[in-house]
């Protein structure tokens, strides 16, 4: 399916000379003296070799760690969804934020998601499991699978509807969906991981991945002149190769993202002055007044973050202060 985790050796023992002089000094300085001794001996092991600080890959000097939330999967479960000529649509997660969807077909297939907002998808007509997200809230969906009939033209198999009320807003943005596809074995979640492990808070984690993209991934030229309607991207395989095209940035650094607790969007829209078609991220976070590059956090609202600009050291007239972004599409 597309889709989504020293013991120190301590110095002890007391110098000769104060022992020579043992009579001269109260039981309780001899204690106090001793504790001192044994605290700052702590560093070094008997034999005079240094022992490893225990508190080496902490990432604050006041001690703090960013603890990741529980993995945020995306499943689909096939005896709960409904099912119709040859189509599932499983509604048994929406109040977290997704819905999946499997469908066979001779021709061509698509996925319609209905509330104020209309939302098609290009749907496998083999099968394959698809995790769409339910970005426009709470409220009353229709969910549709539409089968090509005529050109572009085409009818509903199957239509069901739900209630949603979503456990929290950030439900669709830290849980993985066609557009940001992982699992908890994703090369890019050990990763993530292992930024995660090594910072003190959500916006350290950002910054680091925000730093990693930037020096590892470059724009591929040759990919946006000939990449096809439908196109969907593999975060790993970006990782892997170290190239993409502007979708490629904003799917993988959602999906390294979110893996670890932090909610992100994937956005398409035009960015002036040229009305460029393009994909960014934007985030949310708590903390506030972090700087970095192109963008600094907003306390308890979604900061935008450009990669493929960003990495790629494009004009600042494509970043500005974020005016010249027009939202379209959120994933």
């Amino acid at each position: 399916m597309k889709g989504l985790l020293k013991k120190r050796e301590y110095r002890s023992g007391r110098s000769d000379r104060f022992l020579r002089k043992g009579a001269a000094f109260s039981k309780t300085l001899i204690l106090i003296l001793v504790l001192l001794f044994s605290l700052f001996g702590c560093g070094s092991s008997s034999d005079g070799e240094t022992v490893p600080d225990a508190k080496k890959d902490e990432p604050a000097d006041d001690g703090r760690r960013y603890e990741v939330p529980d993995f945020a999967e995306s499943v689909f479960d096939e005896e709960a969804a409904s099912y119709k000529n040859g189509a599932y649509i499983d509604i048994s997660h929406v109040e977290e934020g997704y819905v999946a969807v499997s469908a066979t077909s001779d021709k061509r297939l698509k996925f319609q998601v209905l509330t104020e907002d209309t939302y098609n998808y290009d749907l496998s007509s083999d099968g394959e499991v698809s995790i769409f997200p339910l970005q426009s809230g709470n409220g009353e969906y229709k969910f549709r699978v539409m089968e090509n009939v005529s050109d572009n033209r085409y009818a509903a198999l199957f239509e069901i509807s739900a209630d949603v009320e979503l456990l929290d807003e950030f439900q669709p943005y830290i849980r993985s969906s066609d557009y940001s596809s992982y699992t908890k074995d994703s090369e890019c979640v050990a990763l993530a991981s292992s930024f995660a492990k090594e910072s003190a808070d959500a916006v350290e984690v950002i910054e680091k991945v925000y730093d990693y993209v930037c020096d590892h991934v470059k724009y591929d030229k040759a990919k946006a002149e000939s990449v096809k309607s439908g196109y969907l991207p593999d975060p790993d395989e970006t990782l892997s190769t170290g190239k993409g095209i502007c979708f490629d940035y904003a799917s993988l650094a959602a999906a390294m993202l979110r893996s670890q607790g932090i909610p992100t969007k994937v956005i398409f829209g035009y960015v002036s002055p040229n009305d460029l078609y393009h994909a960014w991220n934007m985030f949310y976070t708590e903390e506030s007044g972090w700087v970095t590059v192109d963008f600094k956090t907003n306390e308890k609202d979604w900061t935008r973050m450009d990669l493929t600009f960003s990495a790629n050291g494009s004009d600042q007239k494509f970043i500005g202060d974020g005016g010249n972004y027009a939202e379209v599409y959120q994933y």
